[in-house]
């Protein structure tokens, strides 16, 4: 019984066991596999840190959501062995052998360019976490994904940091392949962008000796540029820098830049490395420092040590960052595409078809790259989020090699340049900042003090070789003089002097030599423009002298400021007129200024006239007398010599501004007039270019000028033009003349023309036309940054006392030459320099007479409105007799009348006009009183005639 009891129990256990197990099975839903390829170079330590990062990301992401998630990922890894084609037969192998929905990788970009194009025709996404290279981009295909950042932009962030410091000239320094060489043209472009040039570019051979590399690196010692851009793997790079310390590269002066392929692995290297690098710039993506990453590098180095015991110790880079993030971007994305029909689709093609022909096509490959697109989370390396195939940008970290170790001096992004930290940019309408003053201060190699300058003239190279004219003519210019005995030379003149004032200026040694443009025999070896094409060959580092910036010139050269007067004007030789013309003294004026002139006199003769007659007896008599008083004292006003006096305040006014206006206007001719007479002592033989041309004239140019090519353009015949080349040619030629071998006129830049009017000033002069040109400038290589030093050295020569010291050694001038700058000129002063004067005078002239009026009306108010019924014509025969008569009310008037009058004496109302009119006589005349009624009191013989008696009496009378 026992036994039947034992088997009944022991077959109730089995049976609730697998009841439940059943149970279990139906609520549970087994993931589906997906596979997805991985491709990297099992070989490399940055790979084998990249493949853990991908197991670790799937293991926390499964853990944290593998109940809810339908579908695992399951990776099919392949060694691309570091070739190009081992990734693409293992791209090829995963694609169409495994059908993979995705592939994560290559690690290169070279490696990626093929496995694209697979992925592109099978539709199969290809997530690349370390392809950085942006001419990727120009494959244009919609199913490559870049989960790194794009070394476009690294190439912004380096250039922001050249133009902060105005840097003019950066040599790229990188290991030449496909991964140093992928980045240089976009670094370039933006250095360009940033108007700095990249003189040289040094490509390294990985497989370079250290004769090798430190042949390259004293052959960058030579050059002038100290600003290096160092591209290389981490492996390379870290050996490339110890040779750098070694030769002594690390000295102040020199600015080394690492972009992101050494930066991210500096924390890995050797301390010994680390100390041969220091005051180094680097730059590499910022990845901001969260309590989950800080928890994932403890985790990670038990875990990369334990799968790989034979390496001792691995940091975490950017790159495994980006490689945990992308692998979870690709989880998410098929879970959301889900499993159904993931088979591929098989073509249909032949049996001799290759391999690439049967690739298959991914059914869910349109789908997952949609779903790819949009998936966006905070991932370990920051936001993570697709922007058309490419990573959003991040900032970029700056920092300094200094110590054991690097310290963050600022950061980069696209928006707002450089600044000191990121929580400065919150506000996005911060403006954009390029300047050094953004970063913290910074350890430059060799401990300098301040920033490096960015180039230098290298003590191990050559001194500059300054090419300069040998000629034998206007050697105030540059003048070499040889001494055959000992086989030397010595250099003077202007423009060395200018040169030589200009180099002490710099703030830094300028070693140099002269070497004079001359053939084996000591004659010149050619033309200006040939000597400045030496520069342009390298067999000049400059050239220094009388050179002229042309355009044709500029297109080979860099040209400094000009330090001298610019232009090509007309020198011809002057005449003494020594027969005036008869009417010479009316040039000063043109003739609408003399007619202006003439009718204001007549104006304010007539003006004074009608405020003086009244009360003046110096105005008074007859008409004719009065007229010819008038115009009298308006125009004897010209010189100031009128005599009669003025009684009316309104007249002195107007006479006091008239006066003042006859000032100007006479000072001003006597200048023109003067002006007009010594210029016509010495007239120019020919004003025109047109009559030089017109008559067939011989006319000449100095010895290798471009003025040559400039008079052809202006249209003299080529036969008609003649070279000289001194100062004492060109005046034998004037004094020969056009007609017997010699020249009506000679075109020249205006310094050779100052140097030979210094020495013939009585002789010639310059006229109208000048044409313009650049003045005489320093020669440099294109993009030399001399350039911009020498030119401002320039600018202070010019504008302190040093300049005129150098002026008055070559070109000393008599005092009595005039100013070869100045062109003859004896043009008439016309109305418009005096118009604002007569619009002065006229106002004031025409207040005073409306003044006057306003009073006079006044006054005659019984007159104009009388109180009996008079015509308009007898009123206005009245008011004019009034107005001619004299104002015996005016206190001037009554003291003309009888000089017994007191002055002080009660002024008698005068009755209405209307009533009667008084008519006066002077002492030794018949005076009386008379009426519209006729005499109403005879001559009294008693009493004085013409007293103010009499006027008294006639007034009481009528009363």
């Amino acid at each position: 019984m026992r036994g039947n009891h034992y088997e009944t129990f022991l077959f109730f256990i089995v049976f609730v066991f697998l009841s439940v197990k059943m149970v279990i099975a139906q609520n549970t839903t087994i993931p589906v596999p997906v596979n997805v390829g991985v491709i990297l170079d099992l070989d490399v330590e940055v790979d084998k840190v990249g493949l853990s990062c991908i197991n670790m990301s799937l293991t926390d992401f499964y853990a944290s959501h593998g109940d809810q998630y339908k579908t695992r990922l399951v990776l099919n890894t392949r060694n691309s062995k570091q070739d190009v084609i081992g990734a693409a037969a293992a791209g090829l192998d995963l694609i169409k052998n495994v059908e993979v929905k995705a592939i994560l990788g290559p690690p290169t970009s070279m490696q990626a360019d093929f496995v694209i194009d697979m992925g592109e025709r099978a539709q199969v996404p290809i997530v690349s976490f370390s392809a950085s290279s942006p001419s990727l981009n120009s494959l244009r295909s919609s199913y490559f994904f870049r989960a790194t950042q794009n070394d476009e932009t690294q190439a912004k962030a380096i250039s922001a940091i050249v133009k902060a410091f105005g840097w003019r000239e950066a040599i790229l320094v990188y290991i030449d392949n496909q991964y140093g060489v992928g980045i240089i043209p976009y670094l370039t472009d933006a250095l360009q962008a940033a108007n700095a040039r990249v003189p040289y570019r040094s490509a390294i051979s990985p497989a370079a000796t250290n004769d090798e590399i430190d042949e390259e690196l004293y052959k960058l010692m030579t050059m002038q540029t100290r600003v290096f851009i160092v591209h290389m793997t981490p492996t390379f790079g870290s050996h490339f820098f110890t040779r750098i310390d070694k030769i002594g590269m690390m000295s102040p002066g020199y600015i080394w830049i690492m972009t992101d392929g050494l930066t991210d692995f500096l924390n890995s290297m050797n301390s010994s490395i680390v100390d041969s690098m220091q005051g180094v710039l680097g730059v590499k993506p910022y990845v901001p420092r969260t309590e989950e990453l800080v928890n994932f590098q403890d985790r990670f180095k038990k875990k990369f040590i334990q799968d790989n015991p034979d390496i001792v110790d691995a940091d975490l880079n950017v790159y495994g960052l980006w490689a945990y993030d992308a692998i979870k971007a690709l989880a998410m994305a098929v879970e959301k595409v889900g499993t159904t029909n993931l088979s591929f689709q098989k073509p249909n093609v032949s049996k001799n078809s290759t391999d690439l022909e049967n690739l298959g096509v991914s059914p869910v490959g349109s789908s997952l790259l949609q779903v790819l697109s949009n998936t966006s989370f905070k991932g370990l390396s920051g936001d993570f989020r697709f922007i058309n195939g490419q990573l959003q940008p991040s900032p970029y970290q700056i920092i300094n090699v200094n110590g054991h170790g690097t310290r963050g001096i600022g950061y980069w992004t696209a928006e707002s340049g450089l600044v000191r930290n990121l929580n400065s940019i919150i506000n996005i309408t911060s403006t954009y900042s390029a300047s050094n003053s953004s970063l913290a201060p910074i350890i430059w190699p060799g401990e300098a003090p301040s920033a490096p300058k960015g180039w230098e003239i290298p003590t191990q190279g050559k001194r500059l070789r300054i090419g300069v004219p040998d000629k034998s003519g206007f050697t105030e210019f540059v003048m070499v003089t040889k001494d055959p005995t000992i086989n030397s030379f010595n250099v003077e003149g202007y423009s060395i002097d200018v040169f030589e004032a200009v180099v002490k200026l710099l703030s830094y040694a300028l070693p140099f030599d002269y070497h004079p443009f001359e053939l084996s025999n000591g004659t010149s070896a050619g033309t200006y423009n040939d000597l400045v094409y030496q520069v342009f060959l390298g067999n000049y580092d400059a050239v220094v002298g009388d050179t002229t910036i042309r355009l044709n010139r500029s297109n080979y050269v860099d040209f400094t400021l000009p330090y001298t007067e610019s232009g090509v004007s007309m020198v011809v030789p002057v005449k003494d007129n020594k027969n005036k013309k008869a009417w010479v003294f009316l040039k000063p004026l043109t003739w609408d200024l003399w007619v202006t002139s003439f009718c204001f006199f007549i104006f304010i003769g007539f003006v004074v006239w009608v405020l003086e007659h009244r009360i003046n007896e110096d105005f008074r008599g007859p008409p004719q007398f009065q007229a010819g008083t008038s115009f009298w004292f308006s125009f004897s006003t010209m010189v100031f010599a009128h005599k009669e006096r003025l009684v009316s305040n309104l007249s002195r006014f107007v006479i006091v501004i008239w006066c003042f206006v006859v000032l100007i206007l006479t000072q001003s001719y006597t200048a023109s007039l003067t002006s007009l007479l010594t210029v016509q002592q010495l007239q120019p033989t020919i004003t025109e270019v047109e009559e030089l041309i017109r008559t067939g004239a011989y006319v000449g140019y100095q010895e290798g000028s471009f003025t040559s090519g400039l008079l052809v353009r202006l249209g003299f015949d080529e036969s008609k033009l003649v070279v000289y080349n001194s100062l004492e040619e060109w005046d034998a030629l004037f004094t020969k003349g056009s007609r017997n071998g010699g020249i009506a006129a000679a075109f020249d830049e205006v310094p050779y023309i100052k140097l030979f009017l210094a020495k013939y000033c009585s002789k010639y002069t310059t006229v109208e036309p000048t044409f313009k040109t650049d003045g005489f400038g320093f020669v440099f290589p294109r993009g030399s940054p001399l350039v911009g030093d020498v030119s401002r050295a320039i600018l202070g020569v010019k504008e302190g006392e040093t300049m005129k010291k150098i002026e008055d050694k070559w070109f000393g001038r008599e005092a009595s030459c005039p100013d070869p700058s100045t062109s003859l000129s004896s043009n008439s002063l016309g109305i418009e320099s005096f118009l604002g004067l007569f619009l002065i005078a006229g106002a004031a002239s025409v207040l005073a007479l409306v003044i006057f009026l306003a009073m006079f009306l006044y006054e005659q108010w019984d007159v104009i409105v009388p109180p009996d019924s008079r015509s308009i014509k007898e009123r206005v025969v009245q008011l004019s007799r009034n107005f001619y008569d004299r104002d015996l009310t005016s206190h001037t008037m009554r003291r003309e009348i009888n000089g017994q009058i007191p002055f002080d004496e009660p002024v008698v109302s005068e009755p209405s006009p209307s009533a009667y009119s008084v008519r006066m006589e002077f002492p030794g005349e018949q005076a009386g009183v008379s009426s519209e009624y006729g005499d109403q009191t005879p001559n009294d013989p008693q009493r004085p005639q013409g007293t103010t008696s009499d006027i008294e009496l006639a007034i009481q009378n009528e009363e």
